[in-house]
């Protein structure tokens, strides 16, 4: 792949604390990778010229893209209803090829029109309709994992497997997904109530003989987390349950994690796990407020998730407005958590946080992926624009208009947008 330079107001984190940002520079790419920023103009071909915001590729580290059909609807129940009265009912529709093809042409349209170019899905227990799914992922561009989700017990008959078949279909499901080279397969138990122990002990040794990743939710409602001790009384925590079937660890995302305790938070650092934080989902379905200073502080990985339909929107602007928002609330109620998150905090969690999942992603420095994310401010409606930093028009084009001027988008240097 010959080199090439993105022109414009280019504004990257390394590090939470803070922007770097560079007006006026050139990222300059070559074989997917980042070259440099760079005041100099280089001597290769030169795009994106229009006065820009060049921004990383964003990151959404969970969403489930069956339930993306009823995004923004049925808001008043809290998880355990939500899941029985409205997904579950949703996701044996995708039993039907056909339905499951127009609905995920739907979300893979929209997700391209956004800034996210990397992604952990979750499909449905149907093997054929989830690989349908990785092929209009792979078609619109984005990078990531998408997985079959296993249930064997606590679901509805239409979703509920029998437990050697779940595991014969997760092992072709894995061999028919080979033929995908940016969407790749993960070992996805819905979670622990839907997941029999025979069933879990069979995904965590293909797991770790396949050497795939993991995805499944974690502390997420006070409901779900009491189920799960009346499920797993032999089990010291909700987390701890997952390590006993070699389910957590630097390949291993955990949604949520709202309630966790320090003998969990203890365990996802040691492990490496890492938090897939929903702050509009944990709203909408009233679980809470993850202390995300807290687990911060405390050094867990962590990256920022849309969890559609919990969450509303597929936007990742969207999702950096709301972490903020609710640690805002989390500080204001309840002081010992920590400060509220800082707009470079949340902007690093969407893109360089969860990005790290997918190896050398989510920032300009040297080597990492170029997942780049090139935006139209110029119409941005303040007359204030011309005086504004770049930190300053990101934040002001964040809250404002997510997504509505995107000019294009790169994943590992091929133009998806």
């Amino acid at each position: 792949m010959a080199a090439f330079a993105i022109h414009g107001d280019i504004i990257w984190t390394e590090e939470p604390g803070a922007f770097r940002y560079n007006e006026g520079g050139y990222l300059v790419i070559s074989d997917g990778k980042v070259v440099s920023v760079s005041d100099v103009r280089p001597d290769c071909e030169i795009v994106e010229t229009d006065s820009s915001l060049v921004i990383p590729g964003l990151t959404d580290l969970h969403l489930h893209a069956p339930q993306y059909a009823f995004a923004g609807l049925y808001m008043d129940e809290e998880l355990l209803d939500w899941l029985n009265h409205h997904t579950f009912p949703e996701e044996g529709k995708y039993s039907d090829p056909v339905y499951a093809g127009k609905a995920y042409s739907a979300f893979a349209d929209d997700l391209q029109r956004t800034a996210t170019t990397r992604v952990a899905v979750f499909g449905t227990i149907h093997t054929d309709s989830t690989l349908l799914l990785m092929d209009k992922l792979e078609k619109a561009g984005v990078a990531g994992y998408v997985g079959k989700v296993n249930m064997d017990r606590n679901s509805p008959d239409y979703l509920t497997e029998n437990t050697d078949a779940s595991v014969a279909e997760t092992e072709r499901f894995i061999s028919m997904s080979s033929r995908f080279s940016s969407i790749k397969p993960i070992i996805t138990p819905r979670f622990i109530p839907s997941c029999t122990d025979n069933l879990m002990q069979s995904l965590g040794r293909i797991a770790y003989q396949q050497d795939l990743p993991v995805q499944s939710h974690l502390d997420e409602n006070l409901s779900e987390v009491e189920w799960v001790k009346e499920l797993c009384p032999w089990a010291s925590n909700y987390a701890d349950a997952y390590n006993h079937y070699s389910m957590l660890g630097p390949k291993s995302i955990m949604a949520h994690c709202v309630w966790l305790n320090d003998d969990e938070i203890k365990l996802l650092r040691e492990s490496g796990t890492y938090i897939a934080h929903s702050p509009s989902s944990n709203t909408n379905l009233s679980s809470g407020i993850a202390p995300i200073r807290k687990y911060l502080e405390a050094g867990l990985k962590i990256g920022l998730a849309t969890d559609v339909a919990g969450g509303s929107s597929l936007s990742m602007f969207r999702m950096i407005q709301d972490a903020i928002a609710v640690s805002k609330l989390r500080w204001r109620f309840d002081a010992s958590g920590g400060k509220a998150l800082k707009f470079s905090e949340a902007f690093y969690l969407a893109s360089k946080g969860g990005g790290s999942f997918f190896g050398t992603t989510g920032s300009f420095e040297k080597g990492y992926d170029a997942d780049v994310v090139v935006i139209d401010d110029s119409r941005q409606s303040t007359i204030l624009l011309k005086s504004l930093s770049v930190p300053e028009r990101l934040e002001f084009y964040t809250y404002r208009h997510p997504d509505e001027f995107i000019k294009a988008k790169y994943v590992k240097g091929r133009r998806v947008l």
